[in-house]
């Protein structure tokens, strides 16, 4: 996944560029590049590095010019480096192009090349789009020809976007599979690869289709098809977040800020109750099929199936407990990546598939969504971006009211996605869903009681190798959900698992001061407890994260972090992962690293 963004309109575009660019860093950081026209000439200027770094090195707002692109990089194809850094240009240095996403015949289109004369500067598949259009526009002497011949030859996942010296007056960019977007502006147009990148310039917006292309000028913005050539008229949507809900607001991470705009964030998605109530009876409906209706539900179905990935596949298996907890419906949760090797092959009409991706643009979700339907199977997608892949591929559509998301990790997003799976549950059960009402203000709580003891925990725990996350029945994905996040972002192992299974064999890991971080709720409350003796005994640090009306946890716990009471005991993973999420914030914090970049991470994984 990178971070793209072309500018043409009125302005200088380097500045613009730029500060587009920045907003786009969380979508890759291993290098940056500027690529403008001015005078009929191409203007370039990239290196390794995160974006401040690279404007020290090459200065890149000096770059003249009223149009350019620019990439922030993720690297794929080729190490991290200055000649692998986008953008990339053709033989004559006339054609710049900037890509995300994956080339899946470059070898042979390059090979093709350099037989032609073609020489290559770079390790990476994006530069061979370069040469192919410069091999093509010496036959037509047309851009948009050139760009449009070399696109059929392209196979794999891809959004381009592209500059030509010899027609400085226009950007052309293209899509399949890899998330685009066009910024409609006044006298001023945008394409970038996520709509935070324009928001603060306009909050107009069309989304391209996987297959199309566009051609974007000041003043116009023509959609195409790729195969067809043939103009596509496009939906203009108007975006509701403000720009001020994509920077920092004060805090000096994004992470920060975003976690603790989870009750406001619960708040806007439980707004949207009504709709969600509406998909369930549209779902319903679809289930009625007297063949496969089960005695103890009143609605029928042979399958449910959840596919997700990383995140968002821990909340697909909270998903899968709610179902059947409150349901009384057998459901399946499988890793998106792992669809096509196993579930897949049950999958027919009668199955409902729910997909989950924050983006919407997921590729493995993307791949295992598109196999169902070709299977028959119905779709209902839960994502926070509108318009996304996903949502376009699905029959029923429920949209998470999370609001942008920068930093890489996943916080707000995960608990809205929540949010929907609860609702829908609770709608499917034909149970009122009024105690998630009382959620936000719980949440808000939650923060308020445990920051202080968090800040104090990550100092015991920053010096860590390994560390353990233990649970029982829902809390079990939870804390898999809580493992990921102190890793991604602290770079310490971490490890979750039902409590369980500690005997059968993670036991034998447990040693003076590991940590173990175990999850409680009232209904696995005892058997919990005898695992937390079972590492006691072995001298490990224990973390409990519990009720505030436990109060024997103490004469077990080293640490004892105490969430308000719930009313449904299902329901404490939306409060018990706030502490989970600012244990890894604080502890990557306490360690001098950034939560926003991990290292090697991207927001969302939009190739295999």
């Amino acid at each position: 996944m990178c971070g793209i963004i072309g500018y043409v309109g009125k302005k200088r575009a380097a500045p613009i560029i730029l500060e587009c660019l920045k907003r786009l860093e969380y979508r890759g950081y291993d290098s940056a590049g500027i690529a403008t026209i001015n005078g009929g000439k191409l203007f370039l200027k990239k290196d390794k590095g995160f974006i401040n770094d690279v404007i020290l090195h090459t200065d890149l707002p000096s770059l003249p010019g009223q149009i350019g692109i620019g990439h922030t990089r993720w690297a794929t194809h080729g190490v991290p480096s200055m000649r692998n850094a986008h953008p990339h240009t053709s033989c004559d240095e006339k054609i710049a192009v900037i890509h995300n996403g994956i080339i899946e015949n470059y070898l042979d289109l390059k090979n093709d090349l350099l037989e032609k004369g073609h020489k290559f500067k770079s390790e990476t598949d994006t530069e061979v789009f370069a040469h192919l259009i410069e091999e093509n526009f010496k036959k037509k002497k047309n851009f948009e020809s050139a760009v449009s011949d070399s696109l059929k030859k392209i196979h794999g996942a891809f959004a381009f976007v592209v500059l030509n010296a010899d027609e400085p007056d226009k950007i052309i960019v293209a899509r399949n599979n890899a998330p685009l977007i066009i910024g409609l502006g006044d006298g001023e147009n945008f394409v970038a690869s996520d709509i935070p990148a324009f928001l603060s310039e306009t909050r107009r917006a069309v989304i391209l289709e996987n297959g199309e292309y566009a051609v974007i000028a000041k003043e116009s913005a023509v959609v195409k098809e790729i195969k067809s050539s043939r103009v596509v008229k496009k939906q203009i949507q108007n975006i509701k977040w403000s720009a001020e809900a994509a920077e920092k607001g004060g805090y000096e991470y994004f992470a920060l800020k975003e976690i603790n705009e989870i009750p406001r964030a619960t708040e806007d998605t439980l707004a949207a109750l009504p709709e969600i109530e509406k998909i369930a009876h549209k779902v319903k409906k679809f289930m009625r099929n007297p063949r496969f209706r089960y005695p103890q539900t009143k609605f029928a179905v042979k399958k449910i199936i959840f596919v997700a990935a990383g995140t968002s596949y821990h909340a697909a298996l909270i998903g899968k407990y709610l179902f059947e907890n409150l349901c009384k419906i057998q459901c399946e949760a499988v890793l998106a990546s792992e669809f096509s090797w196993s579930l897949a092959n049950i999958v027919d009409k009668n199955t409902l598939i729910i997909a989950i991706s924050q983006s919407g643009e997921t590729a493995d979700t993307l791949l295992a969504l598109e196999d169902a339907k070709l299977r028959g199977a119905k779709v209902l997608a839960i994502s926070n971006v509108i318009g996304s892949s996903i949502t376009r591929e699905a029959d029923f559509n429920v949209h998470t009211n999370a609001g942008p998301e920068i930093a890489v990790i996943a916080t707000k997003t995960f608990v809205t996605q929540l949010i929907v799976l609860y609702a829908l549950a609770f709608y499917l059960a034909g149970k009122n869903p009024a105690p998630l009402k009382k959620i936000p203000a719980l949440q808000a709580k939650t923060l308020s009681l445990i920051t202080n003891i968090i800040k104090e925990t990550a100092e015991k725990i920053k010096s860590a190798k390994d560390i353990y996350f233990l649970g029982r029945g829902i809390s079990y994905p939870l804390i898999l959900e809580g493992a990921l996040k102190l890793k991604e972002i602290s770079y310490i192992h971490a490890e979750g698992m039902p409590a369980g299974e500690l005997k059968h064999g993670t036991l034998s890991l447990i040693e003076e001061n590991v940590p173990v971080i175990f999850s409680l709720t009232p209904e696995s409350h005892e058997k919990t407890i005898s695992n937390m003796q079972e590492v006691k005994a072995r001298s490990g640090f224990i973390i409990a994260i519990t009720n505030e009306k436990d109060t024997s946890v103490k004469e077990h716990a080293n640490i004892a972090i105490k969430v308000p009471e719930v009313e449904n005991p299902l329901m404490y993973p939306l409060l018990q992962i706030l502490p989970l999420q600012l244990l890894a914030y604080y502890t990557t914090v306490a360690r001098g690293l950034s939560p926003d970049k991990p290292r090697h991470l991207a927001k969302s994984v939009t190739v295999e």
